[in-house]
């Protein structure tokens, strides 16, 4: 077993950011896509943190991510944006879209941007919060490359489809909902097969479509939807409003996220804003939401969605994120 090595959370975005660099990726570009990697990594969603560098820079060498692409951003109605990402890493959008979503929305009550000509957006969950920070709740939904049949079907058309959810608190850590509509998540299954480890029955099928603990056969496969046909149904509305209402490719027509060959995926993503004093009020709002949360936290088990978040990423800039010293030993920093 490989061991590892605590490195520093600025120093690991440093080393992240210099592997990006070295393999044809701009500083701003390589400078978001480690912000988000080594958060990811710190909050325990490895399938969306470290494990993706060797992806990223294989499709930045062969230009199936435009490295050096930046956004453009058109406010096409008082509420709406559209953010063409032009081929590149999502990371930088993302960023732009939720600094420039609060305002609109105070404006408008409620903003939405869509994102086009997209890549992986990693953990949705990331964007949510900084506008739950800025006091919006927010939604997020996300398409991504074919991994799942519609239900009772065998060929796979819709990809994991992410969605996530944020609302913000009163003197608190929003509460967080990150999760895709897959039985796991892709990554997962990717983290899985790096490390030579079988997965648990249930997560998917192989490509003969019988049910595998085998993580390279399911990567070839397809996964197994959350909830069965209820999962499938909100896959297919994550795929109207992340890739058919931005004009962005179906899940169906998108290349992988795990390699540098064929064209670039292309898929799309859709993020709502929306402004708790547009309707109760904040104050109302603020109230509500923490009787909720004081219903769901009274120490009977529960715990609101997100709440580690904070206790994990305080460990982290104590002690440091544990890095494997392989993967280690190949990061580089910026030149």
């Amino acid at each position: 077993m490989s061991q590892s090595t605590r490195v520093a959370v600025a120093e690991l975005e440093t080393l992240v950011a210099g592997s990006m660099m070295s393999a044809n990726v701009s500083e701003a570009n390589a400078a978001a896509i480690a912000r988000a990697l080594v958060l990811a990594e710190i909050d325990g969603l490895k399938g969306h943190g470290l494990s993706r560098i060797d992806s990223y820079c294989e499709q930045a060498r062969t230009g199936k991510a435009d490295g050096h692409a930046d956004p453009v951003i058109s406010r096409t109605k008082p509420g709406s944006l559209m953010i063409d990402v032009r081929h590149g890493f999502a990371y930088q959008a993302l960023e732009q879209a939720t600094e420039i979503l609060p305002g609109m929305a105070r404006e408008c009550g409620i903003a939405a941007a869509g994102l086009v000509r997209s890549h992986h957006a990693g953990a949705l969950g990331q964007a949510a919060e900084r506008l739950a920070t800025s006091g919006m709740l927010a939604l997020m939904f996300a398409n991504t490359p074919h991994a799942m049949t519609a239900w009772g079907g065998r060929r796979p058309l819709f990809g994991t489809n992410p969605v996530a959810f944020a609302a913000p608190r009163r003197n608190a850590f929003p509460v967080v909902v990150d999760l895709a509509l897959s039985e796991v998540a892709r990554g997962k299954i990717l983290s899985a097969a790096q490390k030579g480890e079988a997965i648990p029955e249930g997560w998917a099928k192989d490509a003969d479509g019988n049910p595998t603990t085998d993580a390279k056969a399911a990567l070839k496969g397809t996964l197994e939807p959350a909830g069965g046909a209820k999962g499938a149904a909100l896959a297919f509305m994550v795929e109207v409003l992340a890739a058919s209402l931005v004009g962005a490719n179906q899940s169906f027509e998108a290349s992988s996220f795990f390699d540098g060959e064929g064209k670039p995926p292309a898929v799309g993503q859709f993020i709502i804003a929306i402004d708790p004093g547009a309707f109760a009020g904040s104050d109302a709002f603020a109230d509500r939401m923490e009787k909720l949360a004081a219903a769901i936290d009274d120490g009977s088990g529960a715990r609101l969605p997100g709440s580690r978040k904070p206790h994990l990423r305080a460990a982290a800039a104590r002690d440091g994120v544990p890095v494997g010293d392989d993967l280690l030993a190949k990061l580089k920093p910026a030149s």
